[in-house]
């Protein structure tokens, strides 16, 4: 039992020795370059230190970022509907209830009841 504990604690301590080693002698030309950020040449009032990471770099979210954000869901968010031929003749869409005028042959459509005859409520 107390040589597991023992190896168990040597395995940690390796691990974390091994790991600090790691970020010390990390090389920063590996790191990934970025545009910076938005502070530009800010100075410490105190210490005359600059204030940001990098001075004199743009700001990271600029133009370019916002437009791909925009159209971020262009791609499933935008209507594809398929290409109605009767629609080709339209000339003119009235609105509800009202017959489209189209090109070509107009077809004249007679109402089903022409006359009616008017019933009174009251029986006699």
């Amino acid at each position: 039992m107390k040589t597991s504990l023992i190896l168990f604690i040597l395995f940690i301590a390796f691990a974390v020795v091994f790991l600090a080693s790691a970020l010390v002698f990390a090389n920063p030309d590996m790191l990934p370059k970025h545009p910076g950020y938005p502070m530009g040449k800010a100075v410490d009032p105190v210490k005359g230190q600059s204030l940001a990471n990098d001075p004199g770099q743009s700001n990271a979210t600029g133009e370019n970022s916002l437009n791909k954000a925009a159209a971020f869901d262009d791609s499933h968010s935008k209507q594809n509907l398929s290409i109605n031929l009767n629609d080709q003749r339209l000339l003119e869409k009235p609105g509800a209830g009202l017959l489209p005028k189209v090109q070509g042959p107009n077809i004249k459509i007679e109402p089903l009841v022409k006359e009616g005859t008017k019933v009174n409520a009251s029986p006699q």
